[in-house]
């Protein structure tokens, strides 16, 4: 068997996350379906470097499987990239290691949340920028955010009902811009893992610290109470983008 890794990306407006589920359309099933096909219809089981949610999109996911001989790479890149749904991209496909996994090689993600503060928001981007229509002080945020950066536990930044037991994780960047063409906040966090929701509760946090209904020392509060009721509320996931995945050998 031959191992490849793949680079995708793929609106996840129409998509119920990125894992296989029943009675749901997953980026995991399209893309294993194809495979399929192109395997003479035999099963390729993809293993991806982290799950996204209904709604999340990506322009960096990593994924990795195996065929049964070795296959040209622009070959097999294109007709995977031609014969997926139209809302996934696959980026580049390479050779690795039988030892490789998307998942459990050590790397770090980063990943980038986009919030609409306009007021009306701008219709064409309602699936890929979370509307908040409430005045927000960037300055604010920003300071709030860099309390984020190095390795807490953010178990009050988690959602409930996770079977993680550890939630220890390093925050390398975290920072927050405006973009001067669109107007929109961009958020930006990068780390060696994060845990479910973790980005989207952050977010929630400093949207409310940035409207005045939180103090600036919040994050501080929730990281060190390790209590969710604390935090701010989830932000909707359709200004959530997995951005990059570095791997350490890279």
């Amino acid at each position: 068997m031959v191992r490849y890794k793949a680079i995708i990306s793929y609106d996840g407006t129409n998509f119920s996350g990125f894992q296989r589920q029943p009675q749901a359309r997953t980026v995991q099933e399209e893309i294993e379906r194809t495979l399929q096909r192109l395997n003479r219809g035999q099963e390729v089981i993809i293993h991806g470097a982290g799950r996204t949610d209904a709604g999340v999109h990506a322009y960096g996911q990593v994924i990795h499987f195996d065929l049964p001989q070795e296959r040209d790479l622009e070959k097999l890149r294109f007709a995977l990239d031609t014969q997926t749904p139209e809302d996934i991209d696959v980026c580049a496909v390479e050779k690795v290691s039988e030892d490789f996994h998307a998942r459990y090689n050590k790397h770090s993600k980063t990943y980038e949340f986009l919030v609409d503060n306009g007021r009306p928001k701008n219709p064409m981007m309602r699936h890929y920028a979370t509307h908040y229509p409430y005045p927000l002080d960037i300055a604010l945020m920003q300071e709030a955010i860099q309390d984020l950066v190095g390795t807490h536990d953010f178990t009050g930044f988690t959602a409930s009902g996770t079977s993680v037991e550890n939630k220890v994780r390093t925050i390398t960047e975290a920072r927050l811009a405006v973009d001067d063409k669109t107007g929109f906040l961009v958020f930006t966090f990068s780390g060696n893992g994060f845990l479910y929701k973790q980005v989207r509760n952050m977010v929630g946090t400093l949207l409310k610290i940035g409207n005045g209904r939180m103090p600036v020392s919040q994050i501080k509060t929730v990281l060190e109470s390790k209590n969710r009721d604390l935090a701010g509320p989830t932000a909707a996931g359709n200004g959530l983008y997995l951005k990059e995945i570095r791997y350490a050998d890279e």
